[in-house]
């Protein structure tokens, strides 16, 4: 299993409209996978790979679309005042009861500089038993940059990117980093294709795929603006025009303390999730019945979900110009929109086998 690329993808930052780096990775590592790859004029990376085999019967080739979303959830920087502190405008939804305390980089055009995210007002020394009850608001929350202010003016400007800062960790069975929402389904977009390509590097564990060729045509597409609206997807999907439409994206993975089982929508490590609904789509029956069918037949570890609230790119997919046939894949996260997403290997290996068994078959 590649965590190196994985880890990259976490580490690399990238919030909604500022994917670049994100981008510039990811065309390096498929610049031999792909048949054609350019970008559209949003920023979404559409990378083509043409069929390797005869679908038969004189049938046009199925044109499936996966829709793998690369930005993460952060900030804009809105203001510096007068003594140096930077403030900020989200960019993403957040539980500002995850944010106190937080270590992040703000990328200036010149370099990233590490800052200090709090809220104002108190420390608890001084608190009050009122003030130790309020969750503060995102637009409370500045960065401290430890410069004065004539050294923060220099260097930061409105409208630069603010990302949390954290590293990429193995937590036993798990990988543990900000980011993974959604840069596993960016992992899983390269990992599925390389394996059906059969171009796996040695090293990379055993797979349910032997790399047979597709019939299928493949539009692995990493798109912007999930985070925002589904835009990115949205947009490309009216270029790309698919048959098939394959959101892949994270998914709550609430089996934890304080959770009731009904709301738990995964558990971790009992494989790739196949989303049946969420708030925003209703997966097309049949492609349901087709995914699990397969990974029964491969006996590929899987579980069906729903997610009662929340969307993701599939949405879009389903929806664009003439419509397609849409269903989203999904790896079960916990502690989603944080910087302590957590992802089980079995689950990653899973969604990762499902996708390359799907385009291999198509």
């Amino acid at each position: 299993m590649n965590v190196d690329l994985l880890r990259r993808l976490c580490e690399t930052p990238g919030i909604p409209g500022r994917e670049e780096r994100v981008r510039s990775l990811i065309e390096m590592e498929v610049k031999d996978l792909f048949d054609e790859i350019r970008t559209d004029p949003m920023g979404s990376l559409i990378c083509v790979r043409r069929p390797k085999r005869n679908p038969g019967g004189g049938k046009a080739p199925l044109r499936v679309m996966l829709a793998c979303h690369m930005d993460e959830i952060g900030f804009y920087v809105r203001h510096v005042d007068d003594k140096g502190f930077v403030w900020l405008n989200a960019a993403g939804g957040f539980d500002t009861r995850n944010l106190f305390s937080r270590r992040v980089l703000v990328c200036a055009e010149e370099g990233d500089i590490v800052g200090v995210l709090n809220p104002g007002g108190k420390p608890v020394h001084i608190a009050s038993a009122e003030d130790r009850k309020k969750i503060p608001e995102v637009g409370e929350f500045y960065v401290d940059l430890g410069q004065s202010v004539e050294r923060v003016r220099k260097q930061v400007r409105v409208g630069d990117m603010v990302v949390l800062h954290e590293p990429f960790v193995e937590v036993g069975d798990t990988l543990v980093s900000k980011a993974m929402d959604n840069r596993v389904a960016c992992w899983l977009g390269i990992e599925s294709v390389r394996q059906v390509a059969g171009a796996r590097k040695a090293g990379r564990g055993r797979s349910a795929s032997k790399g047979k060729g597709h019939a299928c045509e493949i539009h692995c597409v990493f798109t912007v603006q999930e985070e925002v609206g589904l835009r990115g997807a949205m947009t490309s999907a009216y270029t790309v025009k698919p048959d098939v439409g394959v959101g892949v994206d994270t998914t709550l993975c609430c089996d934890t303390p304080g959770v009731p089982e009904n709301d738990r929508v995964t558990r971790q490590g009992d494989g790739v999730a196949i989303t049946v609904m969420d708030g925003s789509v209703i997966s097309a029956h049949g492609l349901v019945q087709q995914f699990e069918d397969l990974a029964r037949k491969r006996r590929i570890p899987h579980q069906r979900s729903i997610l009662m609230r929340g969307g993701t790119d599939t949405a879009a997919l389903q929806k664009a110009g003439a419509g397609a046939r849409a269903i989203t894949i999904s790896v079960g996260t916990r502690y989603i929109h944080t910087v302590t997403e957590m992802v089980h290997r079995r689950d990653l290996e899973s969604a990762r086998d499902l996708l390359a068994a799907y385009l291999e078959t198509a």
